[in-house]
């Protein structure tokens, strides 16, 4: 039976945390993947190839990232938890030529990309990965999924573990209960391209929630300047600021509150031909791209 990392197991995971004096730390949301099957579906879904440049979010003890490592990839990973460093520095001095970390916060790296045009440097080199795999902190995985697809062009793929609500959400059709604003959003960027279900017992400790794994692909067909991200986001979220009203009503009240003219609403949808009665959940992407084209002139 082939193993895909030596630390995916119960024992093994709870053997290297006693050897580096670790903990799991509930305010940062650390749950260890202990199950080597999952670790072997999350490669297969991300189809990871030997020198691939990977970005990994929360390595915890490394037990994702050794699996890469040993299938010959290249690994930049982002820990905020400073307990993981004497760790971490083992794994970079065992694989010196494909690892590399930095201890940060990783909305703090998300803050340099935007002021950097999506260009980070660390060590003196470019950090410049073409696939995010990670297994995310929960509480933060929705945002770090859609800004590192905003601001990493170069970043062609997500294979990422969330919670199963923020899978929905991302995978959500037009019409439906979890189809709103951060769905529209993320699908402007990237498409789903497969899914599976992970049972809490994969974990330890076992989380309160269920887990999906989802790989998403960048569009190709769609690509934006930040300029007219900025005027779709607006659009986006004017017509999602209160699912309970109209999109006229919606959009007129996030337009006053963002110092518009609320008129300015009405003549949007007019020019782009939307009907000022339906709900914004009833637009597809392709109808905000529309929609915000006439916002930009």
């Amino acid at each position: 039976m082939t193993v895909n990392s030596p630390y995916a197991s119960p024992r093994a995971t709870i053997d290297r945390l006693t050897e580096w004096g670790l903990s799991t730390k509930k305010s940062l949301g650390q749950h260890f993947l202990v199950d080597d099957g999952v670790i072997g579906r999350i490669l297969r879904l991300a189809e990871l190839k030997a020198g691939e440049h990977v970005l990994e979010v929360g390595p915890g003890i490394g037990t994702l990232t050794e699996a890469m490592l040993l299938r010959g990839a290249r690994v930049s990973a982002i820990e905020k938890d400073p307990r993981l460093t004497p760790l971490l520095e083992d794994m970079a001095a065992r694989y010196p030529e494909s690892f590399g970390y930095t201890n940060e916060d990783v909305l703090d790296f998300i803050g340099v990309l935007q002021e950097t045009d999506g260009r980070v440097v660390r060590g003196g080199t470019v950090v410049t990965p073409h696939k995010l795999i990670a297994n995310l902190p929960y509480s933060v995985a929705a945002t770090i999924v859609l800004d590192l697809l905003r601001y990493m062009d170069g970043l062609s793929e997500a294979t990422v573990m969330v919670q199963k609500e923020v899978a929905d959400r991302m995978t959500a059709k037009p019409g439906s209960k979890n189809y709103g604003a951060y769905t529209v959003k993320l699908q402007l960027l990237a498409y789903p391209a497969g899914d599976f279900k992970v049972a809490p017992s994969c974990f330890l400790p076992p989380p309160r929630v269920d887990s999906t794994v989802i790989r998403l692909n960048r569009r190709s067909d769609r690509i934006f300047t930040q300029r007219e991200l900025e005027s779709l986001f607006f659009v986006i979220e004017a017509a999602f600021a209160n699912r309970r009203k109209t999109i006229r009503n919606s959009m007129r009240a996030h337009f006053a509150e963002s110092g518009f003219a609320p008129d300015k609403a009405d003549a949007l949808l007019a020019a782009g031909g939307i009907a000022p009665t339906i709900r914004g959940e009833a637009l597809t992407p392709e109808e905000f791209i529309h929609l915000a084209g006439f916002l930009q002139k």
